[in-house]
């Protein structure tokens, strides 16, 4: 039996690869940039700043966070410059947007980028108006999920009840936290890159693989029929 979700009234949602499909290969362009980031600061080539890239983000949250540790990097810096891509790969998904309307309640975002990033992700989405809040990696003094101390930061900042609150993300790590705090948890499975990493089935209340689907599916009057 599902459980129940007719007392939410905060929808959090986690935003790269959760609010667009893993297909917009819009990480790809991130990427690019964390990698050319990483081989200045380095001094070393680009097999070894893929390397030390994703080791830093397996072990710490993001990349960023193992960067601030080990290399001192400030983290505007390092914001600025992998965040400064083009969105056109974007398009406003008119489904979604049905969808996120529906809910009752509030909308929000909790992501480990910068608010101003999702900010234009929003935009580009044709959903920036649906949102009342982000809680940004900014708000969590740079500490990123799944870290509890950014769940303390979230629930803060955006004024929730865990016990009232859902949280929908494509990263099962993420949703673990989340789950200790009371909080209804939506793994979104989609084929993110390691969206599959320290998945624990008894953390996760709806394991999905389409967003759409998922809105469209919920009991009304919030799905449809």
């Amino acid at each position: 039996m599902a459980p129940r979700i007719d007392h939410i009234d905060s929808w959090i949602f986690d935003l790269d690869n959760t609010l667009y499909h893993p297909s917009a290969r819009l990480f790809d362009l991130i990427d690019e940039r964390m990698g050319a980031f990483i081989m200045r600061l380095l001094g070393c080539d680009a097999e070894e700043a893929r390397r030390v890239q994703k080791l830093y983000f397996h072990d710490h949250g993001t990349t960023m966070a193992g960067l601030m540790r080990h290399h001192g990097v400030d983290p505007e810096d390092f914001l600025r410059y992998v965040h400064n891509i083009a969105l056109d790969r974007l398009t406003p998904d008119a489904r979604l947007r049905a969808g996120l309307e529906r809910l009752p309640g509030r909308r929000l975002i909790f992501t480990n980028a910068d608010a101003d990033y999702a900010a234009r992700v929003l935009e580009a989405r044709g959903i920036a108006d649906l949102f009342d809040g982000i809680c940004d990696i900014r708000i969590t003094a740079y500490t990123p999920k799944p870290e509890t101390a950014a769940y303390d930061s979230m629930v803060g900042h955006l004024g929730i009840d865990p016990e009232r609150s859902l949280f929908v993300e494509d990263m099962a790590r993420n949703l673990t936290p989340a789950k200790a705090l009371g909080m209804t948890t939506v793994w979104l499975d989609n084929g993110s890159e390691s969206g599959h990493r320290d998945h624990l089935p008894d953390h996760v209340d709806f394991h999905v693989n389409d967003i759409g689907d998922w809105l469209d599916s919920l009991p009304q009057p919030w799905g449809i029929s």
